[in-house]
């Protein structure tokens, strides 16, 4: 198996055009064509992960954070930086990075950390990526109509809302007269004729478009159906960096910061907080550096606000606004490893890929709490 495949199918799960404007991610070190039969899937790369992806074998290291945010100007193995790559490379193991696509991502890291929260009814935050939908009909004959369906909606075709893989069919009769060349189980050439047929309909955006049709092409008897892809006005889906809900039962700023801290597994946090006994009844949260949005945190009507890396004169700029902030560090994003892997498994079973999808057991938080 190509590490091609593995990412090909990720990508329709988070595609490349999700993350912001000048963040590295996808194929980082290595070849998509290389062959993987191991991936290591982490939070970090590190030269300690690295070890560990050498240890267990891993030849594909697929992680959240990119391993190269700034280009590299010379090779100066001295460097542990460039010492890594070196490593990397020398033992053909190839690195992918998903990072603020998957942040974006429906499904994907901030509906990770709003389900740790247990938030109820979470909606999307700040909006960051629009794309074009499009109403896609298949008509096909009714035995293939199951395999068609599920090809459609296995490729990423009726997301709506809360809702996955949503179609709409209905039963119909097409009448035709088939002409030289056609194909000859569908009826005499130059002869009326009429078959039965079902209609699939589904709800897809601009990003999965290509691998839909592929995917009714490659399970259509013969290929070529029957497409009609009609756009939708003034319809759009629209990609959100992180999440705000309720909480199903308020608690105190003070409270609510000790849940954060039990849930996330954290030894400490920072908290923000003008009165810790104030009620906290709607939460948004943005994994990783998030601070410059706390706006967007308070116009969605949010008491306390989650998220990393706050600076201090943001920290006083939130005082003021008198939003609660509990800022539990970066490293909460390690969510994405069991969640991965486990997203990883599912494809695995699904396409019968011939590979193993461990997670990295190693804790690259930089920080300790004395």
């Amino acid at each position: 198996m190509k590490v091609r495949e593995l990412t090909t199918q990720f990508e329709q799960f988070a595609p490349q055009r999700l993350a912001m404007a000048g963040d590295p991610v996808g194929l980082q070190l290595g070849s998509l064509d290389a062959e993987v039969s191991k991936v290591l899937v982490t939070l970090d790369v590190r030269p300690e992960v690295v070890d560990e992806a050498i240890a267990v074998g891993a030849d594909l290291i697929f992680a959240h954070h990119p391993a190269m945010f700034r280009p590299v100007k010379n090779m100066d193995l001295s460097v542990p930086q460039n010492a890594m790559y070196a490593k990397i490379i020398e033992n053909h193991i190839t690195v992918y990075a998903a990072h603020t696509n998957l942040d974006n991502a429906d499904g994907g890291m901030n509906d990770w950390l709003a389900e740790a929260l247990q938030l109820v009814n979470p909606v999307g935050l700040v909006p960051e990526k629009t794309e074009a939908e499009y109403l896609l009909t298949v008509h096909v004959s009714p035995v293939y109509a199951d395999a068609v369906r599920l090809a459609m909606v296995g490729s990423g075709a009726g997301n709506i809302d809360r809702y996955k893989g949503t179609s709409y069919e209905w039963n119909g009769t097409s009448w035709f007269t088939p002409l030289s060349g056609a194909d000859p189980e569908l009826g005499p050439v130059g002869e009326r004729t009429q078959t039965d047929e079902v209609a699939i309909q589904a709800r897809v955006s601009d990003s999965h478009v290509d691998a839909t049709v592929q995917a009714v092409n490659d399970v259509f008897p013969g290929g070529h159906p029957s497409l009609q892809l009609i756009p939708l006005r003034d319809a759009a889906k629209t990609f959100y960096m992180g999440r705000v809900g309720d909480l199903a039962t308020p608690m105190t700023a003070r409270d609510f910061a000790e849940y954060c801290k039990a849930i996330f597994g954290v030894a400490g946090l920072r908290l923000v907080a003008a009165d810790p006994l104030k009620m906290i009844h709607r939460v948004a949260v943005l994994g990783g550096d998030g601070g410059r949005f706390y706006p967007d945190a308070i116009a969605a009507g949010a008491d306390a606000y989650v998220t990393g890396d706050v600076y201090y004169h943001t920290g006083h700029d939130m005082l003021a606004s008198g939003l609660t902030v509990v800022d539990p560090g970066h490293h909460i994003e390690q969510i994405c490893k069991p969640k991965l892997t486990e997203l990883f498994e599912d494809w695995q079973l699904d396409h019968k890929w011939p590979i193993e999808i461990v997670a990295s057991k190693l804790n690259t938080d930089p920080f300790t709490f004395v």
